[in-house]
């Protein structure tokens, strides 16, 4: 780790106490990290003051500050806006980012003489009406065939002169044809509104004039026309009876929530609540660390997202609040961006918590599932894992990987997991769960030499008749650490009398890879599918140990003295605790007491008395 050992004492007593952005630089001059102020002199200063109340992000991100630059602005919420620019225009790595830097494709209802509906990735001021966003142009088009079918509105970009050719819409009832002056423009507008109330979640509103023109053309028999219409009613209704009713009293909100991985990974879930309807869900990946807390993965998300969003809705309902510090200027920022005001809330209880909770759980399956979509590309895996072994200059294909970490808080009851990874991915079978058996307190290095041991003597081991399961040798291992924790398990290695074995260290918190007898670590290009890989990997390494050590301190917090006395085990425990109700009452307990407990003998009840 780089030490930051610069003094910025004087430039930080000339700083203003006023509304700005501040740049953070490392060594190479590279923004690593940008971020908004109310007072710029009070807020970078604090990252070169005392250490102890910096959470460990902060505290990687000091020690590679070499340089800071500071823009004033005139109002707090004017250095929002910069930030949300300068973070797009930089990609700090220290920053909580939407991962795909892309704009997001919408619906539009353009402004024109006879309006048509087409998809768009640019909001401009033009008077067009712009609904979504979609995170995939996909289901945008799905939407946009959807409304084709159902509303008549032009699909050609024409210019309409009322004297042009037909085309093959008009023959299908998907268009009403203004371009040959069949239709007036006020019936036109009639489908562009009922376009319009659909996409706002007012479908419900369009089947009762649609009825009526039913109505009507069955009376004037034609019942050509009666029979579309009763189609597209059919339509409509199928839609209102996917779309979930969760508010009574019609209300417009976007319920917000996240989902982040054991290794890292995260992404948020935005519910659109529209006329008390949900319309839609959207998941939004988002680039963090394992140490970035849910909070500020919300105002990552709610600055950079609303900043290119087409509407701001009256109201946020969000599972995380905003950072303290952040909450009123993000809040004075949306008012602007809304022209109006704006209720951002965290719902603790009834209807509104629920709706949250059931976007919470949409989150967790989308971030799962994004996993799993990468880990079933055979083509991204196999040129992934060529990736890796050209950037490590392995002698074959990591075909097989095997990952390592440990899992402890503060040195107590600490474990360790090795899962195994063939052709790209999990091969469960393989996975195993270690408990330290040699190591006392907190030491990362000598936990790791216990479990780089403990795997290759047991694949050296010929007696041992469970050996055959251990001795598939990986074609490179991964210790989740820096060069302290691949040190230990090269110094193992040696012990065993290993050579040859390829293994790297992974620093989670710049991804960098550390290689034996190299000073430099490798660092894989952000968007190449090798990092996604080994990403993953860690990222299941440290969900599997993660999982075993809560289990292992979930038992040990139930752990009682009865737990001791030879032959009073889970049931008979259960007895004498449901009988007494305490550890101390059982204590207190005549022997004549305890042999009134089914299973309990006059020998064992002396037994517990004597151990108690």
């Amino acid at each position: 780790m780089v030490t930051s050992r610069h003094d910025f004492s004087s430039r930080l007593r000339a700083l203003a106490p006023s509304p700005g952005v501040y740049l953070m630089k490392d060594a190479g001059g590279n923004v690593i990290y940008v971020g908004k102020a109310i007072r710029l002199r009070d807020r970078v200063r604090s990252y070169f003051q005392s250490q102890r109340g910096h959470d460990p992000k902060t505290r990687e991100l000091v020690a590679h500050i070499a340089d800071f630059d500071v823009i004033r602005t005139d109002t707090a919420t004017e250095a929002l806006i910069l930030e949300n620019e300068l973070i797009k225009r930089y990609q700090p790595k220290y920053n909580v980012m939407l991962k795909d830097s892309k704009t997001y494709p919408y619906l539009k209802i353009t402004n024109e003489e006879w309006p048509r509906v087409v998809l768009t990735r640019q909001i401009v001021d033009d008077g067009g009406r712009y609904f979504g966003p979609y995170t995939s142009a996909g289901a945008a088009y799905r939407t946009l065939n959807l409304l084709n079918r159902l509303f008549p509105y032009r699909k050609c970009d024409k210019k309409i002169t009322g004297h042009d050719d037909l085309c093959l819409y008009y023959h299908l009832h998907q268009c009403t044809a203004p371009c040959i002056s069949a239709v007036d423009r006020p019936t036109y507008m009639e489908a562009v509104d009922r376009t319009a109330l659909f996409l706002n979640g007012q479908a419900d509103e369009i089947i009762g004039p649609l009825e009526t023109e039913m109505n009507q053309a069955a009376d004037a028999w034609n019942f050509e026309r009666a029979a579309e219409l009763r189609d597209r009613v059919a339509s409509v209704r199928h839609v209102i009876e996917r779309q979930k009713v969760v508010s009574p009293n019609g209300t417009n909100a976007d319920v917000i929530a996240v989902a982040q991985g054991a290794g890292g990974d995260a992404g948020v879930q935005v519910g659109f609540l529209r006329n008390g309807k949900i319309l839609g869900s959207e998941f939004f990946p988002m680039r963090a660390m394992v140490e970035d807390r849910p909070e500020g993965l919300v105002a990552g998300f709610v600055s950079q997202f609303y900043a290119d969003a087409a509407v701001v809705p009256p109201v946020l309902l969000l599972e995380h609040p905003l950072p303290e510090a952040e909450a009123d200027v993000i809040g004075a920022w949306l008012r602007e961006r809304r022209g109006g005001a704006v209720t951002v809330t965290v719902p603790q209880r009834g209807q509104k918590r629920e709706l949250v909770e059931m976007v919470a759980k949409s989150a967790l399956e989308n971030l799962e599932q994004s996993r799993l979509k990468f880990l079933s590309d055979e083509q991204k895996l196999t040129g992934a894992m060529a990736e890796l072994g050209d950037a490590l200059e392995l002698p074959r294909m990591p075909r097989r990987i095997e990952c390592f970490d440990i899992s402890n808080l503060q040195g107590t009851n600490p474990v360790a997991s090795m899962v195994v990874v063939e052709d790209g991915r999990p091969a469960k079978k393989e996975y195993r769960r270690f408990t330290i058996k040699t190591v006392e307190g907190s030491n990362d290095f000598a936990m790791m030499q216990e479990v780089i041991g403990r795997r290759f003597r047991r694949a050296a081991d010929v007696t041992d008749e469970h050996a055959g399961k251990w001795t598939a040798l990986p074609d490179l291992v991964i210790v989740d650490g820096g060069k302290g924790q691949l040190n230990a398990a090269l110094e193992t290695l040696r012990e065993l009398g290993v050579s040859g074995q390829p293994i790297v260290g992974l620093a989670k918190e710049n991804e960098e890879l550390f290689l034996p007898g190299r000073r430099d670590p490798v660092v894989l290009p952000r968007d190449s599918q090798a990092l996604f890989l080994v990403q993953r990997v860690r990222d299941e390494a440290h969900r599997f140990a993660v999982s075993f050590h809560r289990q292992r301190r979930s038992k040990a917090t139930f752990h009682s003295r009865l737990d001791d006395v030879p032959g009073v085990g889970p049931k008979r425990k259960q007895a004498l605790i449901r009988r007494f109700g305490t550890v101390k009452a059982v204590k207190n307990a005549t022997e004549q007491e305890l042999t009134a407990v089914a299973g309990i003998t006059p020998a064992l009840a002396a037994q517990i008395k004597a151990a108690l």
